[in-house]
């Protein structure tokens, strides 16, 4: 059984070993119990687990709980940070750097990385004084770390430290989505692979009380899609793995629309579940599926804020220009809710501004008109917040010409709103973007995410929208995608496969 030799493997005195470890298959659990035991036996040490996300440091540190004083979980970003604040003068990086990396949407992360494993590599004494403080080291999801993450874990272990990694290349879908970048990162792979002791978990322990034969599924299709190959459909389906072949009908941007039998079967999938994810594999197609549902279905935000990265860039750029920063809000409110638009609001809003919001009006655009006042005066970034404060009142009391307005992204929304009472742009959105990381917040019993968002997350039934040529293409990344959602599922999984435009991941004919 690959568990037992998985777990004599981790408990060797080999320096590196380096375990592939396909969704389901006991990774964490397997991390978690040699962290555990390997603790008690490395004197004054303590081992380090490293994470690429906050929730599953919480994970880590719950199934570690009972040594926790010599067990450390960190996320690999949050462990350069410390690195990278003790070293600040001489990495000319501020005091706080982990603050600081937040700014412009997090583009000081990936400058703090190449700046700390610079570091490690030209002074060789900081990563042997980390190695000794953390004598074993346990990566996770290794498969989403960029190079200098990865070379900051690879000089602890130069240093001294034994280094358990666990990976699946299949489940990259983070970072570049080019095949060049695909055939380099497999090349890295296939590289350490040489340099380490190494094995594969295979047991689908996620599938094994409820669904095994989904499981078994899976599996399979993970092997089809590593190899290139289509995930046949023609095949005799398992009981717990639906296939409904729907196409959207809606040409309108951010609209969802399937013939009526079509709908029917899909109702009827998702009215079934209490417990259940509907992905898709973008942002256009799980907006659209809010106004499907009539956003009975709320939306699973997870932590990143692109549209609110998008504002503080604008804000910045307007330097104060009243109509300059009200178009900025109007664009950000259009990316986080439907019925407010440049045209809809927007541009008597602008007119409003311009004419110094003087004329007497009735109804929306009196409303419009009290949002406008935010910007006279001494227009800045607090400006819209105080506006959107205002748009989020309208909206909740149902004023004229405000009824009509629903926030899809309301977490979104309201951190704008924070960010925006800070002094500093930029310090609100660091901060902000640093809290919001920390968070172990997870989805709602029923919920619609992207793909991307869900990752890490597991659910009863899973419902996949919009397996077309169009968002599932025929790459290495796409195939990464599909997989990811594909082994969220624990009981069910629902395809809605496009029978006029299918994605070329799916075989349909014999």
């Amino acid at each position: 059984m690959s568990d037992s030799r998985v777990a004599a493997l981790l408990r060797s005195d080999s320096p590196l070993v380096l375990i592939e470890a396909p969704a389901g298959c006991g990774k964490t659990y397997q991390g978690a119990a040699y962290a555990s035991e390997a603790s008690t036996t490395i004197g004054n040490g303590r081992v380090l687990i490293l994470t690429h996300t906050h929730a599953a440091c919480g994970v880590f540190a719950t199934r570690t709980s009972g040594n926790r004083s010599r067990v450390c979980v960190r996320t690999i970003d949050g462990l350069i940070g410390e690195i990278a604040a003790v070293y600040h003068k001489a990495l000319d990086l501020p005091p706080d750097p982990a603050i600081w990396a937040w700014r412009d949407n997090g583009l000081g992360f990936p400058i703090m990385a190449k700046r700390v494993a610079a570091l490690l590599e030209r002074s060789p004494m900081v990563a042997e004084a980390l190695s000794k403080r953390f004598p074993i080291v346990v990566c996770d999801e290794h498969q989403d770390s960029s190079t200098d993450q990865h070379l900051v874990a690879m000089a602890l272990h130069q240093a001294g430290s034994s280094l358990r990694i666990f990976a699946d290349p299949m489940q990259r879908i983070y970072g570049e989505k080019t095949e060049k970048a695909a055939d380099a990162e497999r090349q890295r792979w296939e590289a350490l692979k040489k340099t380490a002791d190494f094995d594969r978990l295979s047991t689908p322990h996620r599938w094994k009380d409820d669904s095994p034969a989904l499981g078994d599924w899976i599996m399979q299709a993970r092997i089809d899609l590593e190899r290139g190959a289509a995930i046949d459909l023609t095949r005799p389906l398992p009981p717990t793995v639906r296939l409904i072949f729907g196409t959207n009908r809606s040409r309108s941007h951010r609209q969802y629309r399937l013939t009526g039998q079509e709908r029917r079967e899909l109702d009827v999938a998702v009215r079934a579940s209490k417990q259940l994810l509907v992905l898709g594999p973008k942002n256009d197609i799980v907006d659209s599926l809010c106004g499907f549902w009539n956003r009975s279905i709320p939306l699973w935000e997870g932590h990143t804020r692109s549209a609110l990265a998008v504002l503080v860039s604008k804000i910045q750029e307007a330097n104060g220009d009243a109509l300059a920063l009200a178009t900025a809000m109007i664009e950000f409110i259009g990316s986080v809710s439907i019925g407010f638009t440049r045209k809809s609001h927007g541009e008597r809003l602008l007119q409003e501004i311009s004419e110094g919001c003087s004329k007497k009006s009735r109804g929306k655009p009196a409303a419009i008109q009290e949002v406008g006042r935010h910007f006279l005066g001494t227009p800045s970034h607090m400006s819209i917040g105080s506006a959107l404060e205002a748009i989020d009142r309208f909206v909740t009391e149902r004023n004229p010409g405000f009824a009509e307005v629903k926030i899809d992204r309301r977490v979104e929304f309201r951190d704008a709103i924070r960010v925006c009472r800070f002094e500093n742009v930029d310090d609100g959105f660091a901060r902000v973007s640093g809290m919001r990381s920390h968070g172990t917040s997870s989805p709602p019993s029923r919920a619609l995410s992207t793909i991307h968002k869900a990752k890490g997350l597991e659910c009863d039934d899973v419902v996949v929208v919009a397996c077309d040529r169009d968002h599932l293409r025929g790459t290495s990344y796409a195939r990464c995608v599909l997989y990811v959602a594909l082994s969220r599922a624990k009981k069910s999984l629902t395809l809605v496969v496009s029978k006029d435009e299918p994605s070329p991941l799916f075989r349909l004919e014999a």
